[in-house]
């Protein structure tokens, strides 16, 4: 039998999530094959750093919680296909989040407006969500 949490209870583990991170964090799109968990180095290339809002996500709602804010780069560092993200706390360095990067409507745990960057270019991350639905 499965483990059934209230909405309220999901909520406040989503709200976890952003108060463990803290407030003005870090994501970092890079290029490869994303590392086997938060704990291990980078691979591929950094393609962006984005300093995150200080509240980056809004109140979780109905077991879901949504980025808040503008999330955008106006010069990306390198140029290389975008493959997934990871969010670190506001020194930089230690990661609390990673998942895959699609384009717009790709399906990605996190999308952005283009996934093939070029030096200087300016984009923007689209969406992003969590969501603790109980499966």
């Amino acid at each position: 039998m499965a483990i059934q949490l209230s909405t309220a209870v999901r909520n406040a583990r989503l709200n976890a999530i952003e108060a463990t991170v803290g407030p003005s964090g870090k994501v970092k799109i890079l290029s490869g094959s994303m590392p086997a968990n938060c704990a291990a180095s980078d691979t591929g290339t950094v393609l962006s750093t984005i300093d995150l809002p200080a509240d980056w996500m809004q109140d979780a709602a109905g077991g879901a919680k949504t980025m808040s804010g503008t999330w955008k780069d106006n010069s990306a560092d390198a140029s290389g296909t975008a493959s997934y993200y990871r969010v670190y706390a506001a020194d930089g360095t230690t990661c609390h989040l990673q998942g895959s990067v699609t384009a717009t409507g790709g399906g990605g745990d996190m999308t952005v407006d283009n996934v093939v960057f070029a030096v200087t270019q300016e984009f923007s991350i689209t969406s992003f969500s969590l969501n603790d639905n109980n499966a």
